[in-house]
């Protein structure tokens, strides 16, 4: 699956956040995050963000060879344009995730709605960055009045073990 455009949006009257992900076969998969989900799944995004992918070389300039694709930007409103829904038009409602190194400069977020639906996704540095930058935008509008640091959080007494990937 090949990502076209990502976008988080508040959904006052739900009190939820919606991750649309567009893809480049025009389908359209559509999240809600809870603001309970987002509390318990932030950790794990900043950790990923800062271990592993947080060792991946830095990008060429642009017109050397080699160089990458320009990153993307948020000045280009998400296209609507009669996409189809392999997940349903209702949103998968976010209740568990798991997050894990998924080769070298990608990680894998699974997540699932209870033992319905579920949705995979690979990110790699730059797209797991936007996705935290949007989250944290979208929640700030929410007013959810969450602590979204990027430092990871210490490990504390309480913490999961290092090897427990389920998040929710």
């Amino acid at each position: 699956m090949q990502i076209r455009q990502i976008q988080v949006a508040n959904d006052s009257v739900q009190d939820r956040l919606v991750l649309r992900i567009g893809t480049q076969g025009n389908e359209e998969i559509r999240i809600f995050i809870t603001r309970r989900f987002l509390r318990e799944l932030w950790p794990h995004l900043t950790g990923m963000l800062a271990g592993h992918l947080g060792a991946r070389p830095l990008l060429k300039p642009a017109g050397e060879a080699g160089a990458e694709a320009p990153a993307a930007t948020f000045s280009e409103p998400f296209r609507d344009e009669n996409s189809s829904y392999p997940l349903g038009a209702n949103p998968l409602l976010a209740s568990e995730a798991t997050l894990e190194a998924a080769g070298d400069g990608v990680c894998r977020l699974l997540v699932r709605e209870g033992r319905e639906r579920s949705f995979n996704l690979n990110l790699n540095g730059d797209l797991l960055q936007a996705l935290c930058s949007m989250l944290r935008a979208a929640s700030e509008q929410a007013a959810w009045n969450l602590q979204l640091d990027y430092a990871p959080a210490p490990a504390s007494a309480g913490s999961p073990p290092a090897g427990n990937k389920l998040l929710h």
